[in-house]
């Protein structure tokens, strides 16, 4: 166990679901959330239950439209993936970058092209961030 450590804001499985259909699809009806929802079918009122608890949490937002509520998502797809892939190297990898970046070099999951294009990629946000660019 880690001291210290807040507990996970990390959306489940079926959370991403759904947010996956608001970010793709904007503001949804319960309805059209059910009718997009990849993978198995869901009841009506179990999206119905997943939109209010993440509507709770403060991922998404409500309206009322008629006799029917409209959820718009509130957390952007890239914070969803900024702090996914933050508690994953939390979790796996004790913060290390590097611990991360060997991980994938071993597993083969990174090859010298990809290697070549993160550097790229740093390379262009350093010089942003010494422009005053690219501040978080």
């Amino acid at each position: 166990m880690v001291p210290n450590r807040k507990p996970t804001s990390q959306l489940t499985p079926l959370e991403l679901r759904i947010m996956q259909v608001l970010w793709e699809n904007g503001a949804s009806t319960v309805q059209a959330v059910q009718e997009r929802l990849p993978g198995e079918s869901l009841a009506y009122t179990t999206v119905q239950t997943m939109l209010n608890v993440l509507q709770r949490k403060g991922r998404v937002k409500r309206r009322l439209l008629g006799k029917a509520y409209e959820y718009r998502a509130v957390l952007s797809r890239e914070r969803a993936l900024r702090d996914a892939a933050g508690d994953l190297l939390d979790r796996m990898f004790g913060g290390s970058v590097d611990a991360l970046l060997m991980s994938l070099v071993k597993s083969r999951q990174i090859d010298a092209e990809k290697l070549a294009k993160l550097q790229r990629l740093i390379d262009e946000q350093e010089s942003g961030k010494e422009e005053g660019h690219g501040d978080d």
